[in-house]
């Protein structure tokens, strides 16, 4: 197999307002979040949007969060209004990966490390503009190549597409996750080719007969998201997803492989430890956003590892 060397030189090389602060800073910042979503929660287990904004304001202004917080584009009060903005609008949901309103704080909050990376980088406003991106890699081509050592399915649109899904599902509703599938199979290089790390060694360590590593949702763009967002997704905006640089990958499927999940966990949390992701666990699916200069001119396709 052909060596590729990946790594567009793009405006995303030059990070000024998202310029990261220091790993301890953004480690500290994780450990607050812990902290804040146990008073959250509190003796009594009962949280009101009032509650919760009451103590978010109070709280976000402590040095721990504004070290991050005051480094994201816009500013400490844009991202506290954003936070605030994303408690008032909760409203539960079958769809949404926040299951309730701790939930959802934790995943605005978490959020704001992937803004701090990336939120200077204009988002793909149209779905138009996410097909058209030329700095994206799409996976369709390496995916007939052999690759990617990930897997992921098409989203479909057509009536006959959707029976056959739903056939499918009810025939065998175990044998892949339930997930629409991708609607953009693209995404910026950096993170495809550390998607294809983790899943290299996601098949090194998991249980013998588990399932490659699975992507439910790469690029999205913002009118999409909004979309989402109607439907009742936990959608953020701003968001990764809407810069290339964001991907969700399946967690809960693989729980009847022997405890995969757990092993697969542990990998992406070793990785977000080395300084290298942010991940945010979202239930069904975990949130992965690369950091900036990870996965840059390294080999598409890792060396072989041994089978473990």
């Amino acid at each position: 197999m052909t060596e590729r060397q990946v790594g567009h030189e793009t405006a995303a090389r030059s990070l000024v307002a998202g310029e990261a602060r220091r790993d301890a800073d953004i480690a500290a910042y994780r450990d607050a979040v812990a902290l804040l979503l146990a008073e959250l929660v509190g003796p009594s287990r009962y949280l009101t949007v009032e509650t919760a904004e009451r103590l978010l304001t109070r709280r976000l202004c402590e040095p721990v969060f504004v070290s991050v917080l005051s480094a994201v584009p816009k500013g400490e009060e844009a991202a506290v209004r954003r936070i605030v903005g994303e408690v008032r609008a909760y409203r539960q949901s079958a769809c949404s990966s926040a299951e309730n309103l701790p939930a959802m704080i934790r995943i605005a909050l978490l959020a704001q490390i992937d803004l701090l990376w990336w939120g200077h980088l204009p988002e793909y406003v149209s779905d138009a503009e996410v097909f058209a991106a030329r700095e994206l890699l799409h996976l369709e081509p390496l995916r007939q190549d052999d690759m990617l050592l990930f897997r992921y399915r098409l989203q479909t649109t057509s009536l006959l597409g959707r029976a056959a899904r739903c056939a499918e599902r009810r025939a065998a509703p175990e044998r892949t996750p339930r997930t629409a599938g991708l609607r953009f199979p693209c995404a910026r290089s950096e993170l495809i080719v550390v998607l294809n790390q983790i899943a290299q060694e996601f098949g090194a360590v998991a249980p013998r007969g588990t399932p490659p590593l699975w992507v439910t949702s790469l690029t999205r763009s913002v009118e999409h998201q909004r979309h989402l967002r109607r439907l009742g997704y936990a959608a953020l905006l701003p968001s990764a997803h809407c810069m290339g640089y964001a991907a969700d990958v399946e967690m809960t499927w693989f729980r009847r492989y022997g405890g995969a999940d757990k092993i697969l966990q542990a990998l992406l949390l070793h990785r977000q430890n080395a300084g290298e992701l942010n991940v945010i666990d979202e239930g069904q699916a975990w949130h992965v956003c690369v950091r900036p200069g990870v996965g840059r001119a390294l080999r598409l396709v890792p060396a072989q590892l041994p089978r473990i």
